[in-house]
């Protein structure tokens, strides 16, 4: 039975609402490894991770260790790598330190507009008004959440400068992710008789990604740095965690989900983390939410409605 354009519209979106919950899960990974490595250690060790699960994946799944791929495909999948993976990462752990984690999560609320321009300049894709009215419904929900309080326990006010920087690290992280999808996409859509496999596509973008990031890293002096991160057991541990969920699984889905529906759609469901992270910080933490912070969860949760229902 041939599955019809709108089921392989809801594959792909149900891919990236799964991303948007992997993720969730992993930031609470990461967040323990970075106070006991460093953020910059656990941004490098969790790319080189990731790579090692997608081999192994790879050769089990499709024979080989390298993805079958043209050199356009390398070029467009291995520029959302450095892109999306090396300066948006980059951006956003640089943000968290700066600004804090609910100052970050809202300037990351703007990637799927980016992604929305981006995939409007460099494929074409247009967006009805519908899915507009779904995306906007779903950015504001999730810009509620993450503005529900003003300063949180234990978290400083920044500087005005460094709030400067802050912002500037934020909005790097933002356009990465969003342009790092869109560019995904041009690789994944270049020959359209040959589909890049989901599995192809994370591994190409995790190399490159991986390479840009430990060459930064090289050149600004920082091997120390991540050969004492190593000998923490307990940090790399949870940064393996991490990049199994994230950076593995999830960046994997997200890839399935760029395949199968509009970048900025796509990037839209994948930008819930602040919201699904309500009930696990419940759990885990005991931090309990306010009624704004509901306010945006059920915002939030009807804009994702709307999208899968049009």
């Amino acid at each position: 039975m041939r599955v019809s354009e709108l089921d392989l519209n809801t594959i792909g979106q149900s891919a990236a609402l799964v991303t948007s919950c992997l993720w969730t899960i992993s930031s609470l990974f990461f967040t323990s490894a970075g106070k006991k490595i460093g953020s910059l250690s656990v941004n490098a060790y969790r790319t080189v991770i990731a790579v090692g699960f997608l081999v192994l994946t790879h050769v089990i799944l499709l024979g080989s260790i390298l993805p079958l791929a043209s050199n356009g495909q390398w070029f467009w999948m291995g520029i959302s790598g450095i892109v999306g993976l090396g300066i948006g990462d980059s951006g956003l752990f640089a943000a968290y330190v700066t600004i804090g984690p609910r100052r970050s999560l809202l300037l990351m609320a703007l990637a799927p507009i980016f992604a929305l321009v981006g995939g409007y300049l460099m494929l074409g894709e247009t967006i009805s008004t519908l899915e507009g009215i779904g995306v906007a419904i779903t950015l504001l929900g999730v810009t509620i959440v993450v503005q529900e309080t003003d300063i949180r326990p234990g978290e400083i006010s920044p500087s005005r400068g460094t709030k400067s920087y802050g912002v500037f690290f934020g909005l790097i992280a933002a356009i990465g992710q969003g342009v790092g999808l869109v560019l995904a996409k041009k690789g994944i859509d270049l020959n359209p008789t040959v589909m890049l496999n989901p599995v192809s596509a994370t591994l190409m973008r995790m190399i490159l990604g991986a390479l840009f990031i430990w060459a930064v890293m090289l050149v600004a002096g920082k091997l120390p740095e991540l050969r004492k991160a190593f000998k923490n057991a307990i940090g790399i541990e949870h940064t393996a965690a991490a990049a199994f969920i994230g950076p593995f699984l999830g960046v994997t889905l997200s890839m399935v989900a760029v395949t199968y529906t509009d970048a900025g759609v796509a990037q839209t469901l994948m930008s819930l983390m602040p919201v699904l992270i309500i009930p696990l910080v419940w759990v885990v933490f005991r931090q309990r939410t306010g009624w704004r912070g509901i306010l945006g969860a059920v915002i939030a949760v009807i804009g994702v409605a709307i999208l899968f229902l049009i």
